[in-house]
Formats: structure tokens, sequence, C-alpha cells
């Protein structure tokens, strides 16, 4: 198998289409409970470039938030979202690797949005996320479940062809990196938590030229342009075919480009 670095990521990229990628976050921090501390502690975990962690200001404008991420990139870009919030709580941001993430700090909430699908085995650290929880707090994350989807089948057996396997083998995530809703509501109901489990499929209608490809140039696409980057000629052929695979998959009709989403969500509240 091929041993390839992490991602690297590009915040300017992947905020082209943050409108629809913040969507799932506000939905998520809408089912959030009542909090156990007034000026409550959150962990955001994977926060990117940072846009979507002022969400967690705008809903607790008191709060102190760390949001905790590997990727260098997205870390500097936010940056420009640190320091104290308009509600008198402050917002920074720190590094931090969740496939071993351990809380050193009790909060009141830990959330993600769409990370944990990154993180091979991530329910095996529900036990330790929730002991640094507060009593009555809260575990919340969501996270993509359309990994059988032609954005993704696409994608793997693209680079699972002649031309490119001896390349890209191992480069891509295996085709199911979560859970079920069901599965999650299980392992954390075990764990003692009160569990909200729901899944959504968002109708992205996108605009542009092959918007589709634009979108997973952002997130899912980032292994294999990681992977080939030392080789452009290689990256540019490997693009232009996922292209036009794209472009049958997902064809533009008079309004845009419908890009079909399926997410999970899990609201998990510790007993107070």
């Amino acid at each position: 198998m091929t041993t390839t670095p992490p991602p690297t990521w590009d915040p300017q990229q992947y905020l082209r289409h943050a409108d629809h990628r913040g969507r799932p976050y506000r939905d998520l921090l809408a089912r959030v409970p009542a909090l156990p501390h007034q000026a409550p502690r959150i962990a955001d975990l994977g926060c990117g470039p940072g846009n979507v962690t002022t969400l967690l200001a705008e809903r607790w404008p008191d709060a102190t938030i760390t949001g905790y991420d590997n990727s260098p990139e997205m870390l500097e870009r936010a940056a420009e979202h640190a320091g104290p919030t308009a509600g008198g709580g402050r917002i920074d941001f720190a590094p931090a690797d969740m496939t071993r993430w351990t809380p050193t700090e009790t909060y009141d909430l830990i959330a993600s949005n769409a990370t944990l699908q990154w993180v091979p085995g991530h329910a095996d650290a529900f036990p330790r996320w929730l002991d640094a929880l507060a009593p009555g707090g809260t575990l919340a994350f969501q996270v993509p479940g359309n990994f059988a989807a032609p954005s993704h089948a696409l994608m793997r057996e693209l680079a699972a062809s002649a031309r490119w396997k001896d390349r890209l083998d191992g480069v891509l995530r295996r085709p199911s990196p979560v859970l079920e809703p069901a599965a999650y509501l299980e392992r954390l109901a075990d764990l003692g938590c009160t569990v909200d489990a729901w899944e959504t499929t968002y109708l992205h209608l996108l605009q542009g030229a092959d918007p589709v490809l634009d979108w997973v140039k952002g997130t899912g696409l980032r292994p294999v342009l990681t992977a080939l980057a030392d080789d452009p000629q290689e990256r540019d052929a490997f693009v232009t075919a996922y292209r036009d695979l794209l472009r049958e998959a997902y064809p533009a009709t008079a309004h845009g480009t419908v890009l079909p989403f399926r997410r999970l969500f899990v609201v998990a509240a510790k007993p107070a």
C-alpha cells in the first residue's frame, strides 16, 4: 500500500462553497440543548478555516471557544477569527490531531463539523471525550453520509484504474468511513447519553462551470491532489478524467447543477 502524507488543505478552495458547507453546522447547533454553564467552554474539533467556529460564538456569545485542527494552512486562515467576541467570550485556535486528541480540560460542548470522517476509529474516542464533558454537557457532530454517491464512487473507481492504481493505492478513504445514525445512537446511548440522531439529504444548487468538481477539490479530492502533487501532468490528467465523469453524473440544468448531499447528525447529552 502506498504511504502518503496527510492531505494538504487549501482554505481558499474550501471556502468557495462556505454557505453550503456551513448550513449543516447551523442545523446541528440548533438542536444542542442548554449548556450547563452560563459562560460555556467549547471545543470545535476540525475547525478548518474558522468560519464555522464563529457560528458557535453566535449561538453562545459569552463562550470561550477553542478550534482544533491539524492543518497549518487551515489554522493560519482561522487565526483571522481569533480574539474577543462581541458577547464577551473569546475564540482561539490550536493544533491537534483528532486521531489522538485527548481533552486536558472540562468542556460544556464538544462539537465537530464534517471532520470525523477523516478520523479512523473515531467512535472509539467517544468515552474519553464524554469524560471531558461537564455534567449536562453535550457532544454534537455532523459527518457526510454520501460516500456511495457518484462523486466518491467515481473517484475511487478512477483511482483504482490501471493508470493510477500504483500511485493511488490506499490514498482514498474506505467506502464507509462513518457509522450509520442508528449505530452512533447505540454507541452513545450505551455510554449513558440521551441521543438525538438523524440524517438529511441537502440538494445543493451549484453554479458555474464544473461546480461539483470545484466542490470536491476543497474536500474529498484533496488526498489525490496531494499524492500527485509531484507530477503535475498526472495530476491534471486525473482531474480531467474525473471531471468528465462528474459531468455525466451531475448534468447541468437551466437552474444550475444539483448536488445531493446526505449528512448524518448526532447530539448526545451527558447526564446532569
